[in-house]
């Protein structure tokens, strides 16, 4: 069966929502799209499987997209549970991927805003795509963020 999709957002789980999407607004350009959102109910009980839940939180719109482009979801759950280690590995959604022009200067922006690295920065040629350079780095609250700069081939 053919399903006619649009992707809308990326939802992150914060252990402090302001705080971490004043980070994504002023490292890579996020906007706030209001309301900020404050749910509770028997609703949001049964949707999550998480009882008592409650969310508070914004979405941001990720740059380069305009007005009607995806967002990413910055939301604080309570009860929370204990975060894991985080891992480029681990099975399950992995990163958060910015385009950037410079990911030597992005990466250090990040860590001036609060961030960590994970690896080095890399570049490397891919057969019949162009020469990518990329780094992985972690938000203020450790979750993994890909800053890469793609140079393409004629």
């Amino acid at each position: 069966m053919e399903m006619d999709a649009k992707y809308v957002h990326t939802n992150l789980v914060a252990e402090n929502w302001r705080k971490l999407a004043r980070f994504y607004e002023e490292v890579f350009g996020c906007t706030p799209v209001p309301p900020e959102r404050k749910l509770a109910g028997r609703w949001l009980e049964d949707g999550t499987g998480v009882a008592g839940a409650q969310i508070r939180g914004i979405h941001l719109r990720l740059p380069g997209y305009g007005e009607q482009g995806p967002t990413l979801e910055v939301f604080q759950y309570s009860p929370q549970e204990d975060r894991a280690e985080t891992a480029v590995n681990r099975p399950g959604f992995a990163h958060l991927a910015f385009a950037v022009s410079d990911v030597r200067v992005a990466r250090e922006a990040v860590i001036a805003a609060g961030g960590g690295t994970v690896g080095k920065v890399v570049t490397l040629e891919v057969a019949g795509a162009g020469k990518v350079t990329f780094a992985y780095v972690t938000d203020p609250e450790g979750n993994v963020v890909e800053l890469q700069h793609w140079t393409r081939d004629a």
